[in-house]
């Protein structure tokens, strides 16, 4: 098992300052990961994710709770809009599709891996 010391994020909203200094890596087409720690085998990961205008992500299955919270800019699901500010929790068995007309920056925080229903 690998060894993770404490993070910790004081004021987050400035990490939005710093974004494009971030490793950021190919994710989907238009969406880039930066990975907060590595996942454990269908077990929990946190990541940003940067959506460039237009990007999405196909119709997925969560299989553990999903927290997504909106840094900058605003994200689409098939339940509404969800702008800056906004913490959507995604519970087991749901499903949706997820887009960004105009880019965005979140935090997601995966219970458990999301399987892709493409």
């Amino acid at each position: 098992m690998h060894t993770i010391q404490s993070l910790v994020f004081p004021e987050l909203w400035q990490i939005l300052a710093r974004a494009d200094d971030l490793p950021w890596e190919a994710f989907r087409p238009g969406i880039e990961i930066h990975r907060l720690y590595p996942a454990e085998p269908n077990g929990a990961a946190a990541a940003l994710l940067r959506y460039q205008p237009g990007a999405s992500v196909p119709y997925h299955l969560h299989t553990g709770f999903e927290h997504i919270l909106v840094l900058s800019g605003s994200q689409v699901d098939d339940n509404g809009t969800y702008g800056a500010g906004t913490l959507v929790v995604n519970p087991p068995s749901t499903r949706h599709s997820v887009s960004s007309p105009d880019g965005c920056i979140v935090l997601a925080i995966w219970a458990k891996p999301v399987q892709i229903e493409e």
